[in-house]
């Protein structure tokens, strides 16, 4: 394959079949390569259908020429700007209140509060089976 497509070229060409996994898209007579789904556009693609249809005609970006295979990698979303994240309002944290009136065997115990328990546990059981 003598190609005159480099790395870093954009170019406008037509959308001549979709699957699942991207986009086929002609950029002359006797070269085409394909758009990954995950180089559609910015943001999360379910479906290119929803996006893209043969025929169309795109903007892209050239992202890799593999000679020795034949295959061209490019990309629409490399040639739109990226959506500003609009950041979302940080929640406030919740403060976590400890009991220290409450001395119950309710709620959370240290192992260290526990293990003075299972001691006094382990000694009654003995003494009952004796």
């Amino acid at each position: 394959m003598t190609t005159k497509y480099e790395t870093g070229d954009v170019i406008t060409g037509k959308v001549t079949g979709i699957q699942a996994y991207g986009a086929f898209v002609a950029l002359d007579d006797q070269t085409q390569g394909l758009v990954h789904i995950s180089e559609i556009k910015h943001g999360f693609v379910k479906d290119i259908n929803e996006f893209l249809s043969v025929g169309d005609e795109v903007k892209v970006k050239v992202l890799n020429v593999d000679e020795a295979k034949g295959k061209i990698s490019l990309s629409i979303r490399a040639t739109e700007e990226a959506p500003k994240q609009q950041q979302e309002p940080k929640k406030p944290r919740r403060q976590g209140t400890v009991k220290t009136e409450d001395t119950g065997n309710e709620g959370f115990n240290t192992l260290k509060d526990k293990l003075q328990e299972w001691i006094d546990q382990s000694e009654r059981n003995d003494l009952i089976k004796k």
